[in-house]
């Protein structure tokens, strides 16, 4: 009896894609075929679609079009300064560019807030919402502890825009993570590595923080109440960058959605509890 064969497991390099939009010449990593999935990393030094993907990239890529976005301002993407650069409409370019006319937005932190944004402005582009993680938008102050200032991974965040060695990388990863064992040596590498290799993502980055930070359009509690597109959040209840009552609060607004609380689970949920997590996509973009 022949043995099944199966597909090897994609890798960066080999994955690795550019296209031109009206505005940026973004990178991205590509695999698969079908229902397209876009999937939006999250903020901090060093970070990327494949950085932020790697064990979803693949499993998710049997079934859908997976596309990992590097934000302009991150990546291999173009730098970009956050008073000139539009979150959602870098990714409805992006779509335009690729000619995908709808599709799923899978997003982690800061990809999670832009996703939400995309919804509420262009319902008739997306098909599922998906995120890990996202600010609430409207707490007061935005992503802050009340009297505390910014939260613990917040701090760890901003330091390794401004100093971005290995060891403040693994400081990152540990505190994004609840287990021990995915605050991995070589993911802290990877993102060293990366943020290394663009010295400009890294001054943009201070300097927009300095003047509003790196998201400045979000939607109005208005907007989210207004999204009709199904949802699904998760979230970590071990969160300690962005805290989990921000998806409660999302889930209240967003009509057709449901929250998924993972016990045991820092900031990266697709990364800790990646299987259950490539399950749970699946199973929502093919059947809600």
């Amino acid at each position: 009896m022949a043995t099944p064969q199966t597909s090897p497991e994609p890798t960066d390099e080999g994955t690795s894609r550019y296209v031109r939009t009206r505005s940026w010449k973004i990178h991205y990593n590509e695999a698969g075929e079908g229902t397209p999935l876009i999937l939006l990393h999250g903020s901090g030094a060093g970070a990327t679609g494949w950085s932020n993907f790697r064990p979803n990239i693949g499993p998710l890529s049997e079934r859908f079009r997976v596309l990992a976005v590097d934000a302009p301002g991150w990546g291999r993407s173009d730098a970009s300064t956050p008073d000139v650069y539009d979150h959602p409409n870098a990714v409805l370019e992006f779509m335009d560019a690729l000619e995908i006319e709808k599709a799923a937005l899978v997003g982690n932190s800061m990809g999670g807030m832009t996703a939400v944004t995309f919804a509420a402005r262009h319902p008739d582009r997306i098909s599922h919402l998906i995120t890990m993680g996202p600010g609430s938008f409207f707490s007061v102050p935005p992503l802050f502890s009340p009297g505390d200032g910014p939260s613990e991974g917040l701090k760890v965040l901003a330091e390794g825009y401004r100093n971005p060695t290995p060891e403040t990388m693994k400081r990152l990863v540990e505190i994004m993570t609840f287990a021990p064992e995915f605050a991995t040596d070589e993911l802290a590498r990877i993102r060293a590595d990366a943020a290394a290799a663009r010295p400009d993502h890294l001054a943009n980055w201070i300097t927009g923080m300095a003047g509003g930070g790196p998201v400045r359009t979000v939607a109005t509690p208005e907007q989210i109440t207004s999204i009709q597109t199904p949802a699904l959040l998760i979230h970590g209840r071990d969160d300690r960058v962005v805290h989990f009552e921000h998806s409660l609060r999302l889930v209240s607004m967003i009509r057709n959605s449901r929250l998924v609380l993972l016990n045991r689970c820092g900031h990266w949920a697709q990364i800790e509890h990646a299987a259950e997590f490539n399950r749970l996509v699946a199973d929502f973009v093919r059947n809600a």
